[in-house]
């Protein structure tokens, strides 16, 4: 009989929890996307510049609607079917897909969790034409873990306007985005609150991050608020406090997890492809023990991943997912996909370094990952509460 040879890095046929509609839809996603956005990664990450082409095809799939579906087709996507989306879109590249999901997740979440009705109606149509692009202002260039208690950005209420004043860094789209949700701490009452600043607001100035060795085609922006005044009815009306902004971050961070699982997923994909070509000693190396242990242990990893994420994604859909939840999918994730991206790399000995042969720049990306919607002790600290109901937060 002929060797069957299993070449899916989905190893347990997690994909097949999908309804016929939705393998369906989502093969043709994949299509467009290897077809259309694939092509333009490779090249943009090397000049670190954002392909604004790629905007087009996002609008013509219309993916920013899948989680809001009055605003989208009307059809209601389940987190499954925009988990195993979010794969497909880092597996062609990290960085275009976190530059829609700031866009979709954090910056849309933000207005459709934070606004009220009409605030929704004014800017969530546009958005998810693409029509107008979001960005999302938390991050400090003084606080990351701890922007929270210490957010320095200030709001100073003036009659039916608020004024601004303070700083941001690493926000992506930030410098082209249309519409900028900033969180700035209310001088009267301390508490945090979110406000849209749109594009050409006086006193609003962005400057590109240079120099990243990761997601080098997202354009994270410096952005400084000096006396910027945006009027009461750009702020969030449904935002009181730091604990509603961490709703947002809850969701979002689910999201990660499947970005994770995306990356790790892509890195097997090429190392395992690498290893049948490449012939050393006379043979593919992929017959090497050592090489079978690499692939191995990345497809262990990617398969607990998708446990997990799996199970996350149910529980968002019934109700039952909490921020633990959220925050111990994102922790794990993101550090088995690091070992996976590492591990692939290593496969791929010199020629894994270069851009050729695509691996280094989701070893690269990984790094960013890994890193932002709370770091992995953060998120742990998180999950420590939950299960043993003491606070280990300073």
């Amino acid at each position: 009989m002929p060797k069957t040879v299993n070449t899916d890095p989905d190893f347990f046929g997690f994909e097949e929890l999908l309804t016929d509609q939705e393998r369906s839809e989502l093969a043709e996603i994949r299509e467009v996307v290897q077809r259309e956005i694939k092509p333009l990664a490779n090249e943009a990450w090397d000049r670190a510049e954002f392909p604004f082409e790629a905007i087009r095809t996002f609008a013509r799939l219309g993916i920013a609607g899948f989680q809001f579906p009055e605003y989208g087709d009307g059809r209601t996507r389940r987190p499954l079917f925009t988990g195993f989306l979010s794969i497909e879109l880092n597996k062609a590249d990290p960085s275009l897909a976190v530059a829609s999901g700031v866009h979709t997740g954090l910056a849309m979440g933000s207005i459709y969790g934070g606004g009220d009705q009409r605030q929704r109606d004014r800017w969530m149509p546009d958005m998810v034409a693409w029509n107008k692009i979001g960005a999302f202002g938390l991050t400090e260039p003084e606080g990351g873990s701890d922007v929270a208690g210490g957010m320095r950005t200030t709001a100073r209420r003036e009659g039916d306007e608020w004024v601004l004043n303070g700083a941001k860094r690493w926000i992506g789209n930030g410098t082209f985005a249309d519409l900028v949700v900033v969180w700035a701490r209310d001088e009267a009452d301390g508490q945090v609150k979110g406000f849209v600043v749109e594009k050409g607001t006086p006193g609003f100035h962005t400057s590109k991050i240079e120099g990243k060795i990761a997601l080098r085609s997202v354009q994270n922006a410096d952005i400084t608020l000096d006396e910027v005044r945006v009027p009461e009815e750009n702020r969030l009306q449904n935002i009181d406090n730091f604990r509603d902004t961490a709703k947002v971050l809850a969701k979002t961070r689910g999201n990660v997890a499947w970005q994770a699982l995306g990356v790790a997923v892509r890195a097997y994909e090429l190392a395992r492809d690498y290893a049948v070509s490449r012939e050393q000693f006379g043979r593919p190396i992929a017959g090497f023990q050592l090489i079978q242990d690499l692939l191995v242990k990345m497809l262990g990893n990617i398969t607990a991943m998708f446990g997990m994420v799996t199970r996350l994604a149910q529980k968002v859909e019934d109700g039952t997912a909490g921020a633990d939840h959220a925050a111990l999918a994102k922790s794990f994730t993101t550090t088995r996909m690091r070992e996976c991206v590492a591990w692939a790399r290593e496969l791929f000995g010199g020629n894994g370094i270069v851009l050729d042969y695509e691996v280094a720049k989701f070893f690269a990306d990984a790094e960013a990952v890994y890193s932002f919607e709370g770091s992995r002790e953060m998120n742990t600290l998180i999950v420590g509460k939950s299960i043993t109901g003491s606070s280990a937060f300073v």
